[in-house]
């Protein structure tokens, strides 16, 4: 039985999930050739506020920015800078809404330009595809260990490499609350957190074209790169855990399951 509390929660999640979703479609419909990363994290900023909610990642402590930018090896925590994209990149975008106390994040990686190299395409596909495999396991009476499994399964079954030291996690009052929500299995499902009807998480593919290994860039403390240089994927959703099955919470207009 879902609690008046949790209803609260629910209902404004959905209303500042629909709010983020609209922002990201619109920033990354921005993603051309020439524009800059910081351009891009400005644009989100002034249309989260226009919309009547705040930028959930400038709550988080000695972060000044509202997005996240993965640029090729920048696997998550990318710092907008002033570097230009250039035909062929690939971005990641990661972003957060904070509305009358509650927090939604959404992440989306796409090719810059018109330049779309096969292999880079097919490894974009299998990333989108894991979360969303994981994602359909997320209903009452499975555990945290279901959806891991699922998102590894398919990105390992596409050559790719699962990066073991990320993972996704709950949200809600908090950008990042228990559980943790891997993109792997690391012991047996029986052994991972049960998941129940209200229960808000963001489940996250992250991953490698290469291999696992990541490591901080050196030029701050938050970017952080793949250890062999490859490319870096990163797709990420809120979802709501419900009896009927997992519900999108943040997603782009006409998204569905």
């Amino acid at each position: 039985m879902i609690d008046d509390k949790t209803r609260k929660k629910i209902d404004t999640m959905r209303i500042s999930g629909k709010m983020l979703g609209e922002v990201l479609a619109e920033v990354l419909s921005s993603v051309k050739p020439g524009i800059t990363e910081i351009e891009l994290d400005r644009l989100a900023e002034r249309l989260i506020l226009e919309k009547g909610g705040e930028s959930g990642f400038k709550r988080v402590d000695g972060y000044l920015h509202t997005v996240c930018v993965s640029t090729n090896n920048v696997v998550v925590h990318g710092i907008p800078k002033e570097r230009v994209l250039e035909e062929g990149d690939i971005i990641g975008i990661d972003c957060g809404v904070y509305l009358d106390g509650y927090h939604t994040d959404m992440a989306e990686t796409i090719i810059v330009g018109s330049l779309h190299d096969e292999k880079v395409l097919q490894f974009l596909k299998t990333g989108k595809k894991a979360m969303y495999d994981g994602i359909r396991q997320a209903k009452p009476g499975h555990r945290v260990g279901h959806i891991s499994r699922a998102m590894q399964e398919t990105i390992e079954g596409g050559g790719y490499s699962v990066v073991r030291s990320l993972v996704g996690h709950g949200v809600g009052k908090e950008l990042h609350e228990a559980p943790e929500i891997p993109g792997y299995l690391e012991r047996e499902i029986r052994k991972t957190p049960i998941l129940t009807e209200g229960m808000t998480i963001a489940v996250e593919a992250i991953y490698n074209l290469g291999g696992v290994g990541v490591k901080y860039d050196g030029s701050d403390d938050w970017t952080i790169v793949t250890e062999d240089g490859s490319l870096a994927g990163l797709f990420e959703r809120t979802i709501l855990i419900t009896d009927e099955g997992p519900e999108l919470i943040t997603y782009f207009p006409g998204e569905t399951l």
